[in-house]
């Protein structure tokens, strides 16, 4: 059976997740992690793409992005491709890194946008790993509390927007949003 042919809106973000094979840890050290970010600064130069909020867990990571210069699948099989390499070779193994395909959503609106970027600073605190979303060292969500640079493929702008006031406004207001319950799916 044919796979399902993704669509592509360049003005759009995406949550994409990409898997472990065997659900087998993709990081497994701080090198992997630093990798992974460098091959996104790398991918960058060449194929410049935004991503508001992203998540690197053990065995899969989310990113939320867009990218008006290539299509998600062409950047998700850069960015996998690089990283997969890269592990095959560290590690010694061949064959498949990641399960399947990657999951893709399209974001149409500033809830939808809003509502992925609290799950995926959240995915960390509802595996257990840590009591809050800041403490997690491999999120975005440091950024968002911090004044810290910002990788140059990272927007938070385009989250803290959504809210009013000075940047340290936004910032706190961004952090209570993310202790609120959650929208029903149905509205």
């Amino acid at each position: 059976m044919p796979y399902k042919k993704r669509i592509y809106v360049p003005e759009c973000h995406y949550h994409v997740v990409s898997r472990g094979n065997r659900r087998d840890p993709l990081f497994m050290d701080w090198e992997d992690y630093d990798v992974f970010f460098y091959n996104l600064e790398d991918i960058y130069d060449k194929y410049p793409f935004e991503i508001t909020s992203y998540c690197l867990m053990n065995n899969h990571y989310h990113l939320q992005l867009r990218s008006q210069i290539i299509s998600i699948s062409k950047l998700m099989a850069l960015i996998n491709k690089k990283y997969a390499n890269y592990y095959n070779t560290k590690y010694k193994l061949t064959g498949h890194v990641y399960e399947k395909r990657f999951f893709d959503d399209i974001l149409v609106d500033q809830r939808s946008i809003l509502a992925v970027s609290r799950y995926i600073h959240l995915n960390p605190v509802e595996a257990l790993m840590v009591k809050s979303p800041d403490q997690y060292p491999w999120s975005s969500m440091q950024y968002f509390m911090t004044d810290m640079e910002t990788p140059r493929y990272l927007n938070i702008d385009c989250i803290l927007d959504c809210f009013e006031g000075t940047k340290e406004e936004r910032r706190e207001q961004y952090f209570r949003f993310l202790k609120e319950k959650p929208w029903p799916a149905s509205q």
